[in-house]
């Protein structure tokens, strides 16, 4: 796709009001317009037919699958599962997992509470959390590991830290992981989407992300991928009619649960959601993650050296190669963060108060000309 294509199809895509300065992926995303139209076309046709097509619907969330295995190079469809949310599928994982008393989870202290209250809720059957240190420290995978010993059965981390932006090196990490035997598990929802997340060449044995931010779908509807040689082992705390190995026979009196992660869907998926995700997703498709990521980079970078450049600013995340993706914090030396979002809000730049300063999170399709007029305001305010 070379330029021409590219700027016509992020203005054909992207329609956004034209005093909104939108940066705020990292939290939750605007639809592109073929997700708009697809979400449309849903409502029409359940307000006019109801359920009559239900048999395609059934098709769309089957290619859905297809899509989250390709994004996230997992051998196989069966590996996936659709949840709520990130937190359901850590729930799933932390509450699920074969643990014994004296054993510890690896964590780092920077994490979203998706990611750590999970880990902190198995405190009652004896086990413990360790977190990590990541700001300063030069080889923050290094860190990770240094915290294992021989009690450690997992390392949970955020392929992006929401907060302040460090990209962990996934590949290293897996490969520590194991090295030291222990269970790899990756909250990749700051991430899937704008770069990539390969579970088989990072050795994730967990991952889990919403659709709702860089991934540009609608809340209420995330990816869990649990690789096959630990489905075996976990315990389910949540059963249904759509788990079961055999889920179409309604009349069965017997039954165990699926050999594929539907083992983890209880009941009746978020059809308007998939229907959603599925579109934004075609869109990722077309795209490409290599071409999204470099142009994410690109964005960040722009912001750096525009932070850098200006007295009156303060860059705290990590732009150091190989350490930043999509989100950038910043500090106004004189002004205080929180009176500075608000400010911000109130002129349509739509941010975050996150780390201690303002995050800016654009999207690959996000103009120069957005990026300029939000650093324009942050001083004039």
């Amino acid at each position: 796709m070379d330029n021409r294509e590219m700027n016509a199809l992020i203005q054909s895509e992207f329609q956004l009001d034209k005093d909104i300065y939108y940066l705020n992926h990292a939290a939750v995303s605007p639809l592109p317009a073929r997700s708009g139209l697809a979400l449309k076309a849903f409502a029409d046709e359940n307000v006019h037919q109801g359920a009559l097509e239900y048999p395609n619907w059934m098709v769309i969330e089957s290619r859905l699958r297809q899509r989250l295995a390709n994004l996230t190079g997992s051998p196989s469809v069966d590996d996936i599962a659709l949840t709520k949310n990130t937190s359901e599928a850590l729930s799933f994982v932390a509450h699920g997992f074969p643990w014994k008393n004296g054993n510890n989870v690896v964590i780092s202290n920077e994490e979203f509470p998706s990611n750590r209250v999970v880990w902190q809720s198995l405190a009652a059957i004896g086990v413990t959390v360790r977190q990590v240190s990541l700001r300063d420290v030069k080889d923050p995978e290094q860190a990770l590991i240094d915290a294992c010993d021989s009690h450690t059965r997992l390392l949970s981390i955020s392929s992006v830290q929401y907060a302040s932006g460090l990209k962990m090196d996934l590949e290293k990490l897996g490969l520590l992981c194991k090295k030291h035997n222990i269970a790899f598990c990756v909250d990749a929802i700051q991430g899937l989407g704008i770069m990539t997340h390969h579970v088989q060449e990072m050795n994730i044995d967990f991952l889990m992300a919403d659709g709702h931010k860089w991934m540009l779908g609608a809340e209420g509807l995330a990816v869990f991928y649990c690789s096959e040689k630990w489905r075996s082992l976990m315990r389910l705390h949540e059963f249904g009619w759509h788990m079961t190995d055999n889920y179409h026979d309604f009349d069965a009196t017997d039954w165990r649960p699926a050999d594929t992660a539907r083992c983890f869907e209880c009941g009746s998926p978020n059809m308007l959601g998939t229907i959603v995700l599925d579109a934004s997703l075609s869109l990722i498709e077309e795209v490409t993650v290599s071409k999204i990521e470099s142009l994410v980079l690109e964005k960040s970078e722009y912001l750096f050296d525009q932070i850098n450049q200006s007295p009156a600013l303060e860059l705290i995340t990590n732009n150091g190669a190989g350490r930043y993706a999509g989100i950038v914090v910043f500090r106004h030396k004189q002004k205080e963060s929180k009176t500075l979002y608000e400010s911000l809000m109130k002129h349509k730049v739509v941010c975050a108060h996150r780390g201690g300063g303002i995050r800016f999170s654009p999207h690959f399709y996000t103009s120069i000309d957005v990026l300029d007029k939000a650093i324009k305001l942050v001083h004039s305010i």
